[in-house]
């Protein structure tokens, strides 16, 4: 019992590092590199892009209050991101289709960016650091983890083109705005 325990605890840790990586620009996804993942028949949907954020940081005291050395990373998991390859035989529905998954990725590089300003740039105090900044970080991501689902269900997955425009500038300027 111990060494499954042990051996969930481990494999995660391990892909999760695989995969992660600081993004200076959002990562550009590709069929072939990012959705090795086996496709999920019971959903409705074509493909998921399966991303996590994940922060750290070291706290550096100085009178009474603390600063942070924030680490700040962003990672697809390869093999939880998938796509149902016998849908998507039609070249324009894959591109489009991998258009909005960009957004996904896009969104989630708005997250790191806007992460990073928000909690580095900010004092802590001494006495409640460790909860002031899971509270504020969980704030952070469930904002972001609205805005994912917003982006689904306007956009209907990408299928509304109209709207799948409209997220497209917004997006973009949020991009613009973090950069």
């Amino acid at each position: 019992m111990k060494k499954y325990f042990l051996l969930l605890f481990i494999l995660p840790i391990l892909c999760l590092s695989s995969f992660t990586q600081d993004f200076i620009s959002p990562v550009t996804l590709d069929w072939d590199t990012h959705f090795k993942g086996k496709a999920d028949k019971k959903s409705p949907y074509l493909a998921l892009t399966a991303m996590t954020w994940h922060y750290q940081y070291d706290a550096v005291l100085s009178k009474n209050q603390v600063k942070i050395k924030l680490t700040n990373r962003v990672s697809i998991d390869i093999d939880r991101s998938w796509a149902k390859w016998d849908k998507l035989k039609d070249q324009n529905l894959r591109d489009h289709l991998l258009h909005h998954e960009q957004g996904h990725a896009n969104i989630e590089y708005i997250l790191l960016k806007e992460a990073d300003r928000v909690l580095k740039n900010r004092s802590y105090s001494v006495k409640n650091y460790k909860t002031e900044i899971a509270t504020l970080a969980n704030e952070i991501g469930s904002y972001f983890d609205v805005m994912q689902k917003n982006y689904d269900e306007e956009t209907v997955h990408g299928s509304n083109h109209k709207m799948q425009e409209k997220w497209d500038k917004i997006i973009a300027d949020k991009m613009n705005e973090v950069n």
